[in-house]
């Protein structure tokens, strides 16, 4: 069965309010701002898809990203190495349309390329469990109910993550970002 009128209109209206969140954490995921948007894109496709049982739900938003991550990581699973990474030029390009907001504005442009650089060097996992936990500021069970995984995992994943993390952005700032 299609989706009546008034239900599109609901979905027009939920993509217009998380639109701008979840393309930023499709483009944390990904470091590509063409992959995020794919992802954005099929995210909405299967919550359209689903859109009369995900309307009803107690968090719509937390529906969505934990459809967003899922896809996520089937996608890093599928693609394995087919495909290369950009060039440092594309990143810096996509930083112009990932400072959405005025949080972002304020940080340090090769900081910030310096930060997706380094997440984009942990596992798809290891990063899809960082952003959930710091950049959206998930809780462990929350993470660990998004991405399907026990919160043990969670813990131990965010541990890790973060110790191969740390070097990498220690000399961003002379106290170290962590």
């Amino acid at each position: 069965m299609g989706n009546t009128a008034p239900e599109q209109g609901e979905f027009a209206s939920f993509v217009h309010t998380t639109g701008a969140q979840l393309y930023r954490t499709a483009l944390l995921l990904t470091g590509d701002h063409h992959l995020a948007e794919d992802l954005t894109q099929t995210t909405y496709a299967k919550v359209f898809a689903s859109w009369r049982r995900v309307h009803r739900a107690d968090n719509p938003v937390g529906y969505a990203r934990t459809i967003l991550l899922n896809t996520f990581l089937s996608h890093r699973r599928l693609r394995r190495s087919g495909e290369q990474p950009g060039r440092a030029a594309d990143v810096t390009e996509t930083l112009t349309d990932f400072a959405i907001d005025g949080a972002a504005n304020d940080a340090d442009p090769s900081t910030r390329v310096d930060l997706l650089a380094a997440l984009a060097r942990l596992s798809p996992t290891d990063r899809a469990v960082l952003v959930a936990r710091y950049w959206e500021d998930r809780s462990i069970a929350e993470t660990a109910a998004d991405l399907g995984v026990s919160q043990s995992a969670v813990r131990t994943r965010s541990k890790r993550a973060l110790e191969r993390l740390r070097p990498l952005v220690l000399h961003l700032s002379p106290e170290g970002i962590m």
